[in-house]
């Protein structure tokens, strides 16, 4: 891979981030519409993939993205204010932005979308929210602002700072040896599309440092933007030339000592590197600020240094501020050096213990940048399944090394199995992920549906910190949008209905995740109506699944809707009602080695739990033999283990397969009998108690041997339907025992005896 493309990929990965971030921040703000720290959350997600993708080649993106940033620098403006029409117009433009990322170089993606989002945004700017997009008869124009703009220039607040020429001195320094001149290159290249660029010293093709001039109508943010990127070792300095300085370095007149700890929003950059002594100096605010990215780091002012240094007093500040006449404002530091308050040098070694600090804020963001870095999926993935081989052989390692009966290689052996372990569990977790990041593109899924349904429903998360395998939270995705689906649909009520019921018009689903021992559980509840099992069995003897004289409990009624082709609509919709869905949700979850479970209560309800296992590399499981065949069940299904004896067989009589235990009535499966295993039963056989579904069943098998590290391997096409298995694992010998899959292997026998 080139390195352009290489940055086009990387790129793309973070836009992608930004696009999620974007979302959630959409979806807030339409609940908060004031809320200003989320526009600006907004803003700044727009800004950056409009800067960097224009610096990577994806000129239409910019593009797009420029629009739909110059309406939020609007409401951050004060101009027009953030309201649900807005929102679900950005909401398409992210959705655009996205089609646009996947979508191949040379393949325009729904240009007719584009437009449509453009016309909305321009008569939303235009105060005609009941305009639909679209509906505009005129053409979409270059720009939803009032004057056009060019792509990549800043909006203004005003019409004539678009229309105003700044002179901008850049300097690139090396911070040490010498610099990959072609590295810089697509720099320069920026530069030169801002505006007019002129380099007074160093040349293009070396590395030794450049002093660059440029004129460009460009704000000073947006030249800065331009090295957003920029990875090489130097250090950037952009100052402006501009007799005025910037409105945000303006010092109120007459500062107090309170003052000293606000922050200012815009510092001036220039402040901090210019010379004390010179005619376009920038201002130094009193003030001092705190970075917006590290709330922790606090940047000192000149002013505040030079009181602080007992140079100045709080007076002399306001007096220098407010000496300034005839409307033209002059830098701080030129004003305290022409009025003889402080000495030239003074003001040089405030500017330089200034820049320290600034070098020091930067120093410690980009060794947070390194703190993490984004590793692609497949190699974790293949350190995983290194990890699982490493794991085999320390198991033949144990198993030889037991048979040897040497203390100094049994003592080896157990400290490599510590070792492993370790090792197992620490690769594992780097495969952990919050199942937040998919809980977010839920509540989207719920605002529309419910929209398009005239249904008001709220969607609440919780435990979104809790951590689940990479892959397992990959293949969950569509699932849970099935039973989110079927919630909004068969679940919550239409407004009037649950106000008839006493209930408030809007519903709620609440959709939460927690950690119980070796498994994951999450719940959907909804506050709806509830399911009927009245309905659910007469629909089951309707398609045949269950016979009318079929003695069912509530449990095993709700389960129902998980069979093929069930469904309770009355009325096929796009959403529903071809009893497609339920069924898929539970064959997911069944592939996961996961278990689902249903509760509900008419007009109350109804909560969908799911059981997942953390990982679906690495389990530890309990092996077990029948005859000479060796099987591993699953540990975190396991409860405990019970003799069987064949009186107690005798006893349940011919054809019953049940055990009595503590007064409980537990079924059991036998090993031998499912799989046609030759040979005789034992006198004592031994039972594995295991806990399915909210059910408790038995697994009959000659001897339970004990725990073992169980690293799964799939059986391949051929035996990948088998019933009942659901992998393999090599044992410490290099057999192979099966991996039992209990849940299906239950569901079959119960199939076989209706």
């Amino acid at each position: 891979m080139s390195g352009d493309d290489l940055n086009r990929q990387i790129f793309k990965e973070e836009a992608y981030d930004l696009l999620i971030e974007l979302e959630g921040a959409l979806l807030e703000l339409e609940e908060a519409p004031d809320d200003m720290d989320l526009v600006n959350q907004i803003f700044r997600a727009l800004h950056t993939i409009k800067g960097s993708g224009s610096m990577f080649g994806f000129e239409e993106i910019a593009a797009f993205t420029h629009e739909v940033e110059t309406v939020f620098d609007m409401v951050r403006n004060g101009d027009v204010q953030a309201t649900p029409v807005l929102c679900s117009l950005a909401l398409r433009s992210r959705d655009q932005i996205r089609a646009m990322l996947e979508a191949e170089d040379d393949e325009p993606v729904a240009p007719e979308a584009m437009r449509d989002i453009l016309d909305g945004l321009r008569a939303f700017v235009e105060g005609l929210d009941e305009a639909a997009p679209g509906e505009a008869a005129e053409p979409a124009p270059e720009s939803v602002a009032e004057e056009p703009a060019e792509p990549e220039a800043e909006s203004a607040t005003d019409d004539a700072s678009n229309a105003t020429l700044h002179r901008y001195a850049v300097t690139l320094r090396p911070l040490g040896g010498e610099v990959d001149a072609e590295a810089v290159e697509a720099f320069f290249e920026e530069l030169e599309r801002l505006g007019t660029l002129k380099v007074e010293s160093g040349h293009r093709d070396t590395g030794h440092g450049w002093e660059l001039s440029l004129e460009s109508e460009a704000a000073c943010d947006d030249v800065q933007d331009v090295f957003f990127f920029l990875d090489a070792n130097l250090k950037v300095e952009v100052r402006e030339l501009d007799e005025t300085p910037e409105p945000a370095s303006v010092a109120t007149p007459e500062p107090t000592s309170e003052s000293v700890s606000e922050p200012v929003s815009e510092p001036d950059e220039g402040a901090a590197e210019s010379a004390p002594s010179g005619k376009h100096r920038p201002a130094a605010p009193v003030a001092s600020f705190v970075d917006e990215e590290e709330e922790s780091v606090r940047i000192p002012m000149i002013g505040e240094m030079l009181v602080e240094s007992g140079d100045l007093t709080y007076a002399d500040v306001a007096e220098a501020l407010t000496s300034q006449k005839g409307g033209v404002d002059k830098p701080l530091g030129q004003i305290l050096t022409e009025s003889g308050k402080v000495p030239a040098d003074k003001v040089d070694n405030a500017v330089r213990r200034q820049g320290e600090a600034r070098e020091q804020v930067a120093g410690k963001k980009r060794q947070e940048a390194l703190s993490s870095i984004r590793v692609a999926a497949d190699k974790l993935d293949y350190l995983v399944d290194l990890v699982g081989e490493l794991v085999i052989v320390q198991a033949q390692i144990t198993q030889v090394v037991s048979e040897r009966h040497d203390a100094a290689l049994t003592l080896l052996a157990e400290e490599l199995e510590r070792l492993s372990d370790e090792l197992r569990d620490s690769t594992l977790g780097i495969r952990m992920l919050p199942i937040g990041t998919s809980f977010s593109k839920f509540r989207r899924l719920v605002r529309d549906l419910s929209g398009d349904l005239g249904k008001q429903i709220t969607l609440s998360t919780s435990g979104a910190e809790t951590e689940l395998d990479k892959t397992v939270i990959e293949r969950l995705g569509d699932p849970l949008v099935h039973l989110l689906r079927n919630s909004i649909d068969h679940g919550i009520e239409l407004p009037q209905e649950r106000v008839a019921k006493g209930k408030p018009p809007q519903g709620n689903i609440m959709l939460s995740a927690e950690h119980s021992g070796g498994e994951v559980l999450i719940r959907i509840t909804d506050d709806g109506k509830g399911m009927s099992s009245e309905m659910i069995r007469e629909k089951g003897i309707e398609r045949g699944l269950i016979s009318k004289d079929a003695e069912l409990t509530e449990k095993e009624l709700l389960k129902l809707i998980f069979e093929p082709g069930f469904s309770t609509a009355k009325v096929v919709t796009s959403v529903s009602g071809r009893g497609v869905g339920m069924d898929v949700v539970k064959r997911a979850i069944d592939s996961l080695r996961g278990t689902i479970d249903i509760d509900s209560k008419p007009n109350a309800g109804t909560t969908i739990t799911i059981r997942l296992p953390l990982t679906l590399a690495i389990i530890d499981g309990l092996q077990v033999r029948v005859e000479n065949e060796f099987y591993v069940i699953p540990l975190s299904l396991v409860e405990e283990c019970v003799e069987l004896s064949r009186a107690e067989v005798e006893e349940s009589g011919s054809g019953q397969r049940i055990l009595h235990l503590r007064g409980e009535i537990v079924p059991y499966i036998h090993i031998r009998e499912w799989f046609d295993i030759e040979g005789e039963n034992p006198p004592i056989e031994q039972i594995v108690i295991t806990g399915v579904e909210g059910s408790r069943v038995g697994i009959v098998v000659d001897t339970v041997i004990g725990e073992h590290q169980t690293v799964i391997k799939s059986l391949g096409r051929v035996y990948k339907d088998v019933e009942g298995i659901s992998g393999a694992t090599i044992k410490g010998d290099g057999s192979i025992a099966l991996i039992l899959d209990v849940p299906g292997l239950i569901r079959r026998v119960i199939a076989e005896s209706r």
